[in-house]
């Protein structure tokens, strides 16, 4: 086989992979754009059913985003110091509660969910609050802001970089602030870039969880699925796509741009 020929057929396998990933989301936003899905773009284009889901589920897209940006500064806060604590632990204990961290990731969300409802759904105010949703979204999502933040504080040998800063005299508190953090800049990215894309997009737990009140974006996805016509549906993920790609490439360009500093 030519080196030639191996290129056309691996360009080839890989346009149809893209193709079959990417044709079902364009036939999506084709179908929440057009006046008749099951007649086809003959139908017209159309932003009605888009106006028609703003009316009925924008609370539901705030409230995702709210819940987002929470457990993203929620995880933050625990994650960093968290694996620092790991990084710098010499116990043997230390391992075993960093393979322990995996645990809500392996367990299902709705057997998760179960238990945090067991434990504290008979606090009413809590229970039928979006703290409570928030409490499962940073259970769920914690481990993915600790485990990239930890690999590059292992990488950053920032045992003699403290070293040399309390040589200067720096106390713990700066050197965390002015020597760890922005070391481990890029994995708190790569962690935040997990983090808000599986908040946002959290179903399982979150319909354990939710109440009428507080139904995120994926949970009205779901009822728009059911219960409304499919071009409210589509018309839906049509806005969830605009509301979370942005944010996405937001986070990569900022983590690219750290990585050129360092």
């Amino acid at each position: 086989m030519t080196p030639r020929l191996r290129f056309v057929l691996q360009l080839g396998f890989t346009l149809l992979v893209c193709l079959f990933m990417i044709v079902p989301v364009v036939m999506s936003v084709l179908a929440g754009l057009t006046e008749n899905y099951f007649v086809g773009l003959k139908s017209g284009l159309t932003l009605r059913w888009v106006d028609e889901v703003w009316a009925l589920y924008s609370d539901t897209i705030w409230l995702s985003i709210r819940l987002a940006l929470a457990c993203l500064v929620v995880t933050i806060v625990l994650g960093v110091p968290a694996a620092y604590g790991l990084l710098r632990s010499r116990r043997r204990w230390a391992n075993a509660i960093e393979e322990t961290l995996l645990l809500p990731v392996a367990v299902p969300g709705l057997a998760s969910a179960l238990a945090l409802l067991l434990a504290y759904g008979h606090y009413r105010e809590f229970r039928d609050s979006w703290l409570f949703i928030l409490v499962g979204h940073v259970l769920f999502t914690l481990p993915f802001m600790i485990r990239p933040v930890l690999a590059v504080m292992r990488s950053a040998r920032l045992a003699l970089l403290e070293e040399a800063a309390a040589s200067l005299g720096a106390g713990f508190w700066r050197r965390f602030l002015t020597v760890v953090v922005p070391n481990c800049m890029s994995g708190i990215l790569a962690g935040a870039l997990m983090v808000v894309t599986l908040s946002i997009g959290e179903f399982n737990i979150t319909w354990m969880l939710h109440t009428p009140l507080n139904k995120t974006l994926p949970v009205g996805l779901a009822d728009s699925y059911a219960s409304m016509r499919l071009e409210i549906g589509s018309a839906y993920t049509l806005i969830f796509l605009v509301m979370i790609v942005p944010l996405l490439i937001t986070i990569q360009w900022l983590g690219r741009l750290t990585g050129q500093r360092h």
